[in-house]
């Protein structure tokens, strides 16, 4: 699609993944609203990019409702939705709050649904948008003490899948991007920093990230993995489950 004078949305926008992304759009010309839970945070980054900043807590019943209603209210339309605001949490699954396994579904799996079930009409009609979901190379292959996280983000990439077979002829395409471990406030959020065998993988940088997702939507990539190489333990899961286990278990 031409990013250059289309109409975005961005969510999670107020730090880390989305702020980055929100740069890398409004530097490539598009017309921005950005949406995230920190509005301070979001006041800035629409200053930064010339958007329309509409604060909002996707966890909560009737926020996606609203925040496509007063983007649409500004713009009229929307060509291009990132669909990035995402939770996560790290532990034992005995371990994890039940309100926090609610957000986390809310968040990263029925936000996203609610954003395409709202936007999709209108793409279809105007024949032509794109959504890009930020998934994870977690919800791929599975990661030990993120399960949940996990399920929402597998969940995530099916739920582009369909909408892609939904959507083939329809002029309106679908990306899904899954990043590895990315530089940002994401694992201290969390509760457990990022720690993996002998500190690698290095996390890539949000900007990084950014341009995978503004190179996604221009360049109708529908599948994207941050760093490339991330695509060879996706595909040995899907083609070697065993062994693929069984390194898991080694290096975590």
């Amino acid at each position: 699609m031409q990013i250059a004078g289309a109409i975005a949305l961005v969510t999670g926008a107020s730090s880390g993944i989305g702020a980055a992304t929100a740069e890398a759009l409004s530097d490539a010309g598009a017309r921005l609203i950005v949406t995230g839970r920190d509005e301070d945070r979001l006041k800035a980054v629409a200053v930064k990019t010339s958007a329309t900043a509409f604060p909002a807590d996707l966890s909560q019943p009737g926020a996606c409702a609203e925040l496509v209603r007063l983007a649409l209210a500004v713009h009229g339309r929307i060509d291009l939705l990132v669909s990035n605001a995402g939770a996560g949490w790290a532990g034992a699954i005995g371990d994890l709050p039940a309100d926090t396994a609610d957000q986390l579904v809310a968040v990263n799996f029925l936000a996203p649904i609610h954003l395409a079930r709202l936007l999709l009409p209108g793409m279809t009609a105007r024949g032509s948008g794109r959504l890009v979901f930020v998934s994870s190379i977690a919800g791929a292959t599975g990661v030990r003490h993120e399960a949940v996280y996990a399920a929402t983000k597998a969940g995530l990439n099916s739920l582009a899948e369909s909408l892609r077979y939904e959507l083939a002829d329809t002029g309106v395409g679908i990306s899904v991007v899954l990043p590895g471990a990315v530089s940002t406030p994401f694992f201290s959020r969390r509760g457990r920093p990022y720690t993996r065998h002998r500190g690698w993988p290095t996390p890539v940088s949000a900007g990084q990230v950014a341009s995978a997702i503004v190179a996604a939507a221009a360049h109708d990539r529908p599948v994207v993995y941050i760093p490339g190489w991330l695509h060879f333990p996706a595909w040995l899961h899907g083609m070697a489950p065993g062994p693929f286990r069984s390194l898991a278990t080694m290096f975590g």
